[in-house]
């Protein structure tokens, strides 16, 4: 079994909701849930004229090769709804692969660790709450530090802060 991060987002319907449904597809057809961070709330990045996303880190324990993970991932988002209008754009579910175990993959549509992970805030704050300490196989440093020299300026706030 392997270690796997995993980030998702939704900024349309009930986003709260698309979160939880998204962590039960992936717990029932990825492998079990270890961790699970808070919620937080974002502003958009990337392309910012449209609603706040929450957002929220899963780590979870699996023996899916990476790009099996990635197929189901992109299977879990078309069943629950997302469509690929424009980039950065509006979405009901947004499912990344953070990490990969301290596996390091660049393929044509899947690249481990995720190449802008330590560039996002709302990446990196749920990411900081349950694995502070992973390091990024790549950059060499640890999650607590990349939030703390974060280029983001967008705040991400817990759910429960709000």
């Amino acid at each position: 079994m392997e270690n796997i991060i995993l980030q998702t987002g939704s900024n349309l319907g009930d986003r709260k909701a698309n979160l939880g449904k998204a962590k039960y597809l992936l717990e029932t057809e990825v492998g079990p849930l270890f961790l699970e961070s808070r919620i937080y709330q974002t502003a958009a990045w990337g392309n910012t004229e449209q609603p706040d996303f929450y957002n929220q880190v899963l780590w979870l324990n699996s023996d899916m090769a990476p790009e099996a993970l990635l197929g189901k991932v992109l299977d879990i988002e078309k069943r629950m709804g997302r469509t690929r209008q424009r980039k950065w754009g509006e979405r009901s579910i947004d499912i990344d692969i953070i990490f990969y175990g301290d596996r390091v993959v660049n393929q044509p549509g899947l690249s481990i660790p995720h190449p802008l992970l330590h560039q996002r805030n709302f990446v990196l704050a749920p990411l900081a709450d349950i694995a502070p300490d992973w390091e990024h196989p790549l950059l060499k440093k640890p999650v607590a530090k990349l939030l703390k020299e974060s280029p983001d300026d967008l705040p991400a706030i817990p759910l429960e802060a709000l």
